[in-house]
């Protein structure tokens, strides 16, 4: 019985080793668009969503007409489903990367669909702090950029870092959509190895993975703000 055993499970590894091999390059190109994706996201939506904030009526940059031409754009991108925005940025995806397919591709259209959500993120979360704080750096004589390093980023680091995994997490299903037009990634693999070659195996993989994915990333995100609260105290 259990060399009977044995036979199968031999047997079903080896006429199955491929989605395992597939499963890993599909992981690793995932990991690879999503991660760059939200550094760049972060790298333009960071100050984007500082200055959406400190161009505000009363803040240290009041500027109105800069908040009000940049809330129009980031509404405006964030409005458009990422699937059709996916489609719209072909011609400039070409023109940057060469192609409008692959994992390198993806990151264009997936950073920036990101932007605007992480300068809303980060303006969510520098809003949180207490007006007091700024009026009291403001009364000991401190610029604008004082006020930015010294009190609004270092008091949001928490809210900012879980705005981090939020937004990993949403690129992960937004690489997801970007493979089924050959985005390459976990995407790609459950679509056209499982959905379209009705491979089962493959697609419920695919999920488990993904999963994993979404709570360890969640989880680390977790950790990190509350390390930077305990820190802080």
């Amino acid at each position: 019985m259990i060399i009977l055993a044995n036979t199968v499970l031999n047997s079903f590894w080896v006429e199955n080793s491929w989605i395992m091999e597939e499963l890993l390059t599909a992981t690793w190109e995932t990991l690879y668009m999503v991660f760059i994706s939200t550094a760049l996201s972060y790298l333009f939506g960071l100050p984007l969503g500082v200055i959406l904030v400190t161009t505000e009526a009363g803040h240290v940059l009041e500027n109105k007409w800069v908040n009000r031409v940049l809330g129009v754009i980031v509404n405006a991108t964030r409005s458009i489903p990422f699937i059709i925005f996916l489609i719209l940025v072909i011609p400039l995806t070409r023109l940057i990367v060469g192609t409008p397919i692959g994992t390198v591709a993806s990151m264009v259209p997936l950073t920036l669909a990101a932007i605007p959500f992480v300068a809303r993120m980060v303006e969510t979360s520098l809003k949180e702090i207490h007006w007091g704080l700024i009026e009291a750096a403001v009364s000991m004589g401190a610029n604008a950029w004082q006020v930015i390093t010294k009190v609004l980023l270092p008091e949001a680091t928490p809210s900012i870092i879980l705005g981090v995994a939020i937004t990993t997490i949403s690129l992960v299903g937004y690489s997801a959509m970007a493979g089924i037009v050959g985005g390459g990634g976990l995407g790609t693999l459950a679509y056209y190895q499982g959905y379209q070659r009705y491979e089962s195996l493959v697609m419920w993989a695919t999920v488990i993975v993904l999963i994993l994915f979404v709570q360890c990333i969640q989880i680390l995100g977790d950790k990190m703000a509350a390390k930077t609260i305990n820190k802080r105290r």
